[in-house]
């Protein structure tokens, strides 16, 4: 973990906060499916139509792992405010320096910059990873989260026009990415 990049996002959220990133474990996945919930009837920033159950995501953390593809939580005072994962982009063994993106905020704490820490985290930290891409898979009507990728230096590297379709509306996916 790059302590200026907490720091940095340390004085933007408020001083007297304390803002902690860590690998998630299993006692935080109540929250993290709370947060995943919510995600899912905004219809903005994931393809799941229906809500994940506990028993349905108890895998979810196996998939990761510390050293390679980790899933991280971000806490701030103790209370899980987003996650940010990074796993394979595609199996095959020459893709293995990519990495897909995915990060989510608790309603509560959006709007505060954490999506944006957790990002800068995972910027800084791919290297160590031994990540040379990172790939972002954002609906393209999802302006906050394309807005925010760009900030961070992610182009647009393509897109799926009409792939999703969410309730009666076929979405667009844009493809965001990163050389790291």
């Amino acid at each position: 973990m790059s302590a200026g990049t907490i720091e940095d996002r340390r004085s933007q959220i408020a001083a007297t906060e304390e803002l902690k990133i860590h690998d998630a474990v299993q006692a935080d996945l109540p929250a993290i499916i709370k947060i995943y919930n919510a995600a899912i009837t905004t219809r903005i920033a994931t393809a799941q139509l229906e809500p994940v159950t506990l028993e349905s995501r108890r895998h979810w953390l196996k998939e990761h792992s510390p050293d390679r593809h980790p899933f991280w939580i971000l806490e701030i005072d103790r209370q899980i405010a987003g996650w940010l994962t990074l796993k394979a982009f595609l199996p095959r063994s020459a893709y293995r320096g990519t990495a897909e993106v995915s990060v989510y905020v608790d309603e509560k704490f959006r709007r505060r910059g954490i999506a944006r820490a957790l990002l800068e985290e995972a910027i800084a930290r791919a290297p160590s990873l031994q990540i040379r891409a990172m790939v972002g898979l954002i609906f393209a009507h999802n302006a906050p989260s394309l807005k925010l990728f760009a900030q961070l230096g992610f182009e647009k590297w393509g897109l799926l026009p009409r792939i999703a379709r969410l309730d009666a509306n076929e979405r667009d996916l844009t493809i965001m990415g990163r050389h790291v």
